[in-house]
């Protein structure tokens, strides 16, 4: 069940997870999507075209960053809406450890139609990966 309006203020703070991403969960994600772009599995492609090393998918960073949300709520049906701004891409070094991708959610308003606008912060290495990630839930 999601969190009750009454029990919810501005301030409010999700709890915080960490997600390991692999290069096994690339693949994995490739699959699931249809998404085999290169770059996420081909060292020497992405670093041609400029990037660090391979990176994640910026669907999957998006996807790991809204289960703090979903986690909090309960019930993914009550994510009302969901957007962010790829700002930086999640490296993903060709090792066990992977990258591990931070993140944390704030309440920033409540609506009177028992609704909450929630500010999502996601980084990867101390930097910010998504700018703007914003959701808008229904509260019980």
């Amino acid at each position: 069940m999601s969190p009750r309006l009454a029990d919810v203020e501005v301030g409010h703070e999700l709890p915080t997870q960490t997600f390991r991403v692999t290069r096994a969960d690339l693949i994995r994600y490739a699959g699931a999507s249809g998404d085999f772009n290169v770059i996420h599995w081909n060292q020497r492609i992405a670093t041609e075209v400029g990037l660090p090393d391979v990176i994640a998918h910026g669907m999957l960073t998006m996807a790991l960053a809204a289960r703090v949300v979903t986690d909090w709520l309960e019930d993914p049906a009550a994510l009302v809406e969901y957007g962010v701004r790829f700002t930086r891409p999640v490296v993903v070094p060709d090792d066990d450890a992977g990258a591990l991708l931070q993140v944390s959610a704030k309440v920033t308003a409540l609506a009177e139609d028992g609704t909450a606008q929630i500010a999502v912060t996601a980084s990867c290495e101390g930097a910010t990966v998504l700018g703007r990630a914003q959701a808008v839930v229904r509260l019980a």
